[in-house]
């Protein structure tokens, strides 16, 4: 691919991705602000976050076997419509029961594009860039919570979280037009003609001799940085509001932290073809452990809006390492699978998580505490990848 097609395929990517970070992030926010209005406890608040994981895991795997099926083009364009739809339609909601099957939904096509996404782009750009690229494609979902925690500001408080629902669907379907256009991974449509393998065939690759320890690294790291994120950052706004600040100054406070966010996919792009995956993953792992418990320990303004500028910066960035590192540790046959069950694997911890800080405080359990729960996690998930990961720096994909 020329430069030029790999950066259209960079940003229309990232598009989709930058509205898929834009709904969990703003449900962030309209998770606080339908405890108010419905009167939501803890456990039904818990359930919101959960029920979106579950359908990540669900989309995360039946759209990553079907990538490599029908091509990764066309579940790119699928999930992100079936996202599109759910997330406008949620907006007419009246109820929790609806709200929560539109979020199953929106969860599929959120949990199967963003491993798709990462492996088309893996297999579009050259070696020595990949890393950096995919890096890049992770940073749109720093503008997208970005832009997020902008309208949940300013829209929420205002003119409530339908509105938010709205403006946050209709640019989805300008991305899926531009989806379209772009062509299928070229190391998918050269082996298009090749006989296929059925689905269990594919999966039984993955606990191959020669797979089964990429497999069981990534399903451990996968488990313990998604069940970690979710119950933080999904949580984010209303563990402000515990710790006695209102509901608009909680949106500010989490809006600055989520600047950090940014700098944190740049660092970790600039050092993942510089220093290779394993350091980058390892490295911002053992940070987002340490932000976590201080932000969880913290008593004062200062010490809390430190550490939790740190969790984006750090969490992010890993998250970045983690989607280029992903998609490389299988041949072209099975990647979408790898990567969406993978991906499905963590989306489990995605469900634990937010349900665990709703039952943590319902029980009246101290947010340090909880929050160090996390940063346990985020150590094993550091420890998984040093132990048991491979460096695959600017080696060729099979």
């Amino acid at each position: 691919m020329k430069e030029i097609s790999e950066r259209r395929l960079l940003g229309i990517a990232g598009m989709g991705w930058m509205f898929d970070a834009m709904d969990v992030g703003m449900l962030s926010f309209i998770i606080a602000a339908l405890k108010e209005e419905w009167g939501l406890t803890p456990g039904q608040m818990g359930w919101i976050g959960s029920i979106n994981s579950i359908g990540m895991a669900v989309g995360a795997l039946i759209f990553g076997l079907m990538a490599d099926s029908i091509g990764r083009k066309h579940v790119f364009i699928i999930t992100l419509l079936l996202f599109s739809l759910g997330s406008g339609a949620s907006a007419l909601t009246n109820t929790l029961s609806a709200f929560l099957v539109l979020r199953f939904l929106i969860g599929m096509g959120l949990g199967g594009e963003l491993p798709v996404a990462s492996t088309l782009v893996s297999e579009s750009v050259p070696a020595e860039k990949r890393g950096r690229t995919v890096v890049l494609l992770e940073s749109f979902w720093a503008g997208g919570w970005l832009i997020a925690a902008i309208i949940s500001y300013f829209i929420i408080p205002n003119y409530g979280w339908k509105l938010a629902l709205v403006i946050s669907a209709l640019p989805a379907l300008y991305a899926l037009y531009l989806r379209i256009g772009i062509p299928d991974s070229p190391r998918f449509s050269a082996i298009k003609g090749a006989e296929k393998t059925s689905v269990f065939q594919n999966l039984g690759k993955l606990w191959s001799k020669e797979y089964s320890r990429n497999t069981g690294m990534l399903w451990i790291v996968w488990f313990c940085v998604v069940f970690s994120y979710y119950g933080m950052f999904l949580w984010l706004p209303s563990v402000m509001v515990m710790k006695g600040f209102s509901l608009i100054r909680s949106f500010e406070y989490v809006l600055i932290m989520t600047l950090a966010q940014l700098p944190g996919y740049f660092t970790a792009a600039w050092c993942i073809e510089k220093f290779g995956r394993k350091f980058v993953l390892v490295v911002y792992l053992l940070g987002t452990a340490l932000s976590a418990y201080f932000f969880g320990t913290a008593n004062s303004t200062a010490l809390l809006m430190t550490s939790g500028i740190l969790l984006s910066f750090f969490n992010l960035g890993a998250w970045g390492g983690l989607y280029a590192y992903t998609p490389e540790q299988y041949p072209t046959a099975v990647r979408g699978t790898g990567s969406g069950m993978a991906a499905a694997v963590g989306r489990i911890g995605g469900v634990l998580g937010p349900l665990l800080v709703g039952y943590f405080v319902a029980q009246k359990m101290p947010v340090s505490t909880i929050f160090t729960i996390f940063c346990i996690s985020v150590l094993i998930g550091a420890v998984a990848v040093f132990v048991l990961g491979k460096e695959t720096k600017k080696q060729e994909l099979a």
